[in-house]
């Protein structure tokens, strides 16, 4: 009888506590979703007073969104961005449109396809796949007149950095501060060419553009990216080394396998350009002696991938990084031609290597 009572007692006890924050997580469950459903309607249905927006050439959906919302188009910018995601819209265009509060998100996202350009690009900068974030700054200064020093500043201001942080939380997480990294941003500005409608914009335009595309580009892989169990970090870490590996004849699939091969065996990754990257010279070649810096982005001399990404990498290695072949190789060696050839064991890649290579 005595234990009956104390367990009567237990379960008196586990119900006063939990029972108020059941109810608190019902009510903001309740909440959230009135607030969801609110915000996917339209913001005044009876209001069909036209208001004209100006979508600037080159504006990522993020930019799109908060321009509307600022418009009083959308109730959330963020609400918008996500319906767009789920409901598969893209191909936005810049123009001169004429919206109106009472149109639905479906009306306002069909609307954005249709855009006509009043804005000629008077700025177009193109950032090729496999550069790092010193040769974007070099690319931008080049194109813009800013100093590399200005731009460099500007890309490693912890401050800025944190406030791209709040605005891109889906890619840039605390990852990118991590003390061994070089820079935070490195691999974080897609790789693409970007219209600007001024031939000077600002620092932070042409910066939050480039992260806005990166947004964009990885949202497409989410479930990929859960499936293979990585991170944003990771994942641009991964396919910063295969597109720095690749060749135009590259397999980049293959190439992944054999990184993902290495790491299930526990083998260091052995990836000359972590060694370059160390060494922070670009050589068309890497000796022995190289390989002995001293850095957490040696692979040489670390297990596992590097702290950080080591460029920027295109699409198709971001692709290959989520979905490499299926292979048995753990050795691979581009010749001077282009070519890449992949081998099983080390004794294989040695005799390809001699053949090909020579001795250092």
């Amino acid at each position: 009888m005595l234990q009956e009572h104390e367990a009567k007692t237990v379960r008196k006890i586990v119900l006063y506590i939990t029972a108020p924050l059941l109810l608190l997580i019902i009510a903001a469950c309740i909440g959230l979703f009135v607030y969801i459903r609110s915000a996917l309607q339209p913001v005044d249905p009876n209001d069909r007073t036209p208001i004209q927006v100006d979508i600037p050439i080159g504006s990522s959906i993020y930019t799109i969104a908060n321009i509307l919302e600022k418009n009083g188009i959308v109730k959330d910018a963020t609400i918008f961005r996500y319906y767009v995601k789920f409901k598969n819209h893209a191909d936005f265009q810049a123009g001169n449109y004429t919206f109106t509060k009472a149109m639905t998100l479906a009306q306002i996202a069909e609307q954005l396809k249709t855009g006509k350009v009043v804005k000629e690009a008077k700025l177009k900068i193109t950032v090729p796949e496999g550069k790092q974030l010193t040769q974007i700054a070099t690319i931008i200064s080049q194109k813009t007149g800013y100093s590399t020093e200005e731009i460099m500043a500007k890309l490693t201001n912890r401050s800025y950095i944190e406030e791209l942080v709040e605005k891109y939380p889906s890619v840039l997480t605390s990852d990118i501060f991590n003390k061994n990294i070089r820079y935070a941003l490195e691999g974080y500005l897609f790789p693409a060419t970007y219209s600007f409608t001024e031939e000077k914009p600002s620092l932070e335009e042409m910066i939050e553009t480039m992260v806005a595309k990166t947004e964009e580009v990885l949202a497409k892989y989410t479930e990929d990216m859960e499936t293979r169990g990585l991170t944003v970090h990771q994942l641009l870490t991964m396919a910063s080394l295969i597109e720095e590996e690749a060749t135009e004849k590259a397999d980049r699939e293959k190439i992944a396998s054999v990184f993902y091969n290495r790491l299930e065996k526990g083998m260091p990754l052995q990836t000359d350009p972590t060694v370059l990257y160390a060494l922070g010279q670009h050589k068309s070649r890497v000796y022995y002696k190289d390989l002995e810096v001293n850095s957490p982005y040696n692979t040489y001399m670390h297990k596992g991938l590097p702290p950080g990404p080591i460029a920027n990498a295109g699409e198709a290695s971001i692709q290959a990084a989520l979905h490499p072949a299926e292979t048995d190789y753990f050795y691979f060696l581009a010749t001077p031609a282009g070519d890449v050839i992949f081998t099983k064991t080390l004794d294989e890649h040695n005799r390809e290597k001699a053949k090909y290579i020579g001795k250092q």
